[in-house]
């Protein structure tokens, strides 16, 4: 594989949802590729970089610290995207990204990505409404998961 983001792999993500192949060359010409091995992170939580990422090929496990221990909260798969609120506020991580068996991500830096809004306003448009969709999708699987786990601890809603 090239060093250089595969334009079908962004359309084919969840970022990349509603842009064309074209809008889609376009982000791949700022984007960057980050190769990782196995038990390899990608970022650390608290970490102060303002990257966004989208797995392409393999794993992460998201991992959140807890009690002064690692827990492992999330595995993403191809076409996911993490750190759009790093990305989006440009505040510190809130997990850790580690990659499971070998993994491929592509990288978006909050600068090069505004260097677009005077050429390419639409295709910031276009990210900024799938940043937005992703943000709610994770919002509305935590919810869930929340809401499962206190009818398990309550005995409601299910057999238990």
């Amino acid at each position: 594989m090239s060093d250089k983001p595969d334009f079908e792999k962004i359309g084919a993500s969840v970022l990349g949802g509603e842009l064309t192949l074209k809008e889609c060359e376009v982000l791949a010409g700022i984007m960057a590729v980050s190769k990782l091995k196995d038990g390899e992170q990608l970022v650390s939580e608290r970490g102060t970089e303002h990257t966004l990422f989208v797995l392409v090929e393999g794993e992460l496990k998201v991992l959140s610290e807890s009690d002064g221990q690692s827990k492992h909260v999330y595995t993403m798969k191809p076409g996911e995207v993490a750190g759009t609120r790093a990305f989006v506020d440009r505040t510190p991580r809130k997990a850790t990204l580690e990659a499971k068996g070998d993994a491929i991500v592509y990288t978006l830096e909050p600068d090069a990505f505004e260097s677009l809004l005077d050429k390419h306003p639409r295709i910031v448009y276009k990210v900024m409404r799938s940043i937005f969709r992703i943000t709610h999708s994770n919002l509305l699987r935590m919810n869930q998961e929340t809401e499962q786990l206190t009818n398990y601890i309550n005995k409601t809603h299910g057999r238990y």
